[in-house]
């Protein structure tokens, strides 16, 4: 089994998006693939058409509770371990633990002949929820923003990821993906030469086409699902075909 957590503290990353299609993608390709939305505002459980979730289908039964993980829901070819705003609870009640960011990896171990792969949807955040989600990978997949944004971002990150190092020094950040890129830009362009410059593993850019992947998501589906064919979905074949590499899986050309 090999798992992922798709990590950037700012918001508008990409994150969601990059779990939910590569996941949809990576399951279409034959592999048993578990979701998991880390994120209060559980926007990954939302854009799969999951909505009657309670705070015990989550994973703070995991964190908080030393538990094991709740049922999945099955929903498009994958298994979803769902998010809900009470998760946000989780934050204090993890930090007055000792060993509990470790919790989630610890169960996932117990439960690797089940999946190929864990794609596990981080929090923008460097909250309790984030450490949860980053210490349980084996490899981090990191969405940069083609904007100063995305720069101003990396500092910060890097600085995450000195400190989770202490608990799990084996673990690196395998693939970054800039987001969001309009290659008609000029800004784009530079920040892009700037990622390229300074970061290993870097994935091709991923174009910004909003109106796809915003009628997806309100619609609950993959894009793959949603709108096979399209501009959109070959991008987000070329990324899966990214993520795979990064994790050593096939599929398809």
């Amino acid at each position: 089994m090999k798992c992922a957590t798709v990590f950037n503290h700012a918001g508008g990353a990409g994150k969601t998006s990059l779990v939910r299609d590569v996941g949809y993608e990576l399951a279409q390709a034959g592999h048993r693939v578990l979701l998991i939305d880390l994120d209060p505002q559980a926007s990954l459980t939302k854009w799969l058409g999951v909505h009657d979730v309670k705070l015990e289908d989550t994973v703070y039964p995991v964190a908080v509770e030393a538990k094991a993980l709740p049922e999945p829901r099955k929903v498009h070819g994958l298994h979803l371990i769902p998010s809900h705003i009470s998760l946000s609870l989780a934050e204090a009640q993890i930090s007055g633990q000792i060993g509990a960011v470790l919790a989630l990896r610890q169960v996932l171990m117990k439960q690797a002949e089940q999946y190929d792969v864990v794609l596990i949807d981080s929090p923008p955040s460097l909250g309790q929820l984030a450490a949860l989600g980053a210490l349980a990978a084996d490899v981090l997949i990191v969405p940069v923003l083609t904007q100063q944004k995305g720069l101003d971002a990396l500092p910060g990150l890097h600085g995450a990821l000195d400190l989770y190092h202490r608990l799990r020094p084996e673990l690196k950040v395998a693939l970054y993906v800039p987001t969001m890129y309009e290659g008609r830009r000029a800004h784009d362009r530079e920040v892009l030469a700037e990622l390229q410059a300074h970061l290993p593993t870097l994935a091709q850019p991923i174009p910004l086409r909003g109106a796809v992947w915003l009628d997806s998501s309100t619609a609950g589906q993959p894009v793959g699902l949603y709108a096979p064919g399209t501009p959109v979905h070959r991008d987000v074949l070329e990324v899966t075909r990214s993520v795979a590499q990064a994790l050593s899986l096939e599929v398809s050309a």
